[in-house]
């Protein structure tokens, strides 16, 4: 297992208003599954976003590879995606067009890896459909499709099993546990029961 660091957190603090969620709060993550664990309302979510830097930090850094969440959000970026299962505020798009955006943000992405994917998740007739009209178990696929194709160091997933059937929940594990054992990624999911699999890390928030 590669024990290079790929995720450095230091002296986070971050609030939301008057109210602190982090306050001098340091990690460091390598390459594998990382399970992040914690009560409802304790900060994994926020922590998560953080960490792909849709949130700024008010105090301490977050790097991947040495690149500043900060002071190089385009690089920054380049390297993290967040899943975070949400329906998209973009009702307008079809789903391919939701795909092109990204592959667009990432073009180190092959295409085809997203297709194979839809392929697996059985929903490769959805591309051509509105984002509007997909049930919430689509959008989860669809988005879970997108996060296992791209190419990025740091994948960030919150509570990914949810809305998932038997078999999707199957395969996600599956892959989940290839990428980890491909090495050189970090994974870090939230999930409130057992991922089962084989984490490198558990993380828990107080």
């Amino acid at each position: 297992m590669d024990m290079t660091p790929v995720l450095q957190i230091t002296s986070l603090g971050f609030r939301f208003g008057a109210r602190p969620v982090f306050n001098d709060f340091s990690v460091v993550l390598e390459a594998g599954i990382t399970w992040l664990r914690g009560p409802n309302g304790k900060g994994k979510t926020t922590l998560l976003r953080l960490m792909a830097g849709a949130l700024a930090p008010h105090a301490g850094s977050i790097a991947v590879d040495g690149v500043d969440a900060v002071r190089a959000p385009l690089a920054y970026r380049l390297g993290t995606f967040f899943c975070g299962g949400d329906v998209p505020e973009l009702p307008w798009l079809t789903v391919q067009e939701f795909l092109d955006i990204h592959l667009a943000l990432y073009p180190a992405t092959d295409p085809a890896r997203v297709t194979q994917q839809l392929h697996a998740f059985g929903i490769a007739d959805v591309p051509g459909q509105l984002l509007s009209t997909l049930s919430l178990g689509q959008h989860r696929k669809v988005q879970l499709a997108l996060a296992l194709a791209l190419p990025v160091r740091l994948l960030l997933l919150d509570e990914p099993f949810n809305g998932l059937d038997t078999a999707a929940v199957a395969y996600l594990r599956a892959q989940l546990a290839a990428l980890a054992a491909e090495g050189g990624r970090c994974i870090v999911l939230t999930s409130h029961v057992d991922p089962a699999l084989a984490v490198q890390r558990t993380l828990d928030l107080p």
